[in-house]
């Protein structure tokens, strides 16, 4: 059994995770599922992100319109090039679930792209959409915690009319699913180090069957 914790009620469900997931996601649009990664896994990510990453600090915007802006964001990113068996492992997990939201969801996802992400004492993100409507390929938005968390660093996730719908600790293992065009979101300033995996489930924006490239 699996327990799984939605807004402020924790649920003990007896089947695959998956189905739990996707039936809060399809009611809500958000979900957040504790030990959503295995213990060894986590460790590994957890581990790479720590000693092995070669973190940079994170812009926002995407391709020309990318730029530094520490007013905004002060995280430190690298993207995922699946090298590492850990991050293989964590991407193959994630082709899984993509599969059963788009056989149960009918979303019409079409990839996954993610990186790792440090927030540091003082670090932040402010309130943003990682989506907006008829300009990006950006789905789904989620968020896997690697490192428990015991103060600052909460995401505070709202919804479509700025209200708080929930404050996020960060927990070892878990993960966090959201629309990306519908629920605004910011990282409050960090206290203790804070490590995470941000990705994005993707369609493909383009038509007859062309590669759309991350943008």
């Amino acid at each position: 059994m699996t327990t799984f914790v939605v807004g402020t009620d924790s649920v003990t469900y007896k089947a695959t995770p998956f189905a739990f997931l996707i039936q809060r996601f399809y009611q809500d649009g958000w979900v957040l599922l504790p030990q959503f990664l295995t213990d060894s896994l986590n460790a590994a990510l957890l581990h790479e992100a720590q000693y092995e990453a070669d973190l940079t600090l994170a812009g926002i915007g995407r391709n020309t319109a990318h730029q530094l802006n520490q007013q905004i964001r002060r995280d430190a990113t690298q993207w995922f090039d699946a090298t590492t068996p850990a991050q293989q492992a964590y991407l193959q997990l994630m082709a899984e679930l993509q599969l059963a939201l788009n056989r149960q969801c009918f979303l019409g996802l079409f990839d996954f792209e993610c990186h790792f992400a440090r927030y540091q004492q003082g670090d932040f993100y402010k309130k943003h959409l990682d989506a907006f409507k008829g300009r990006t390929n950006r789905v789904l938005t989620t968020v896997s915690y690697l490192n428990t968390v015991e103060k600052g660093g909460q995401l505070a996730l709202y919804d479509e009319t700025d209200k708080l719908i929930q404050t996020i600790t960060p927990t070892a293992g878990s993960l966090l699913l959201f629309e990306s065009e519908r629920f605004p979101h910011e990282v409050l300033p960090a206290q203790d180090p804070r490590f995470s995996i941000a990705g994005w489930f993707r369609k493909n924006a383009n038509i007859n069957g062309v590669l759309d490239p991350a943008n």
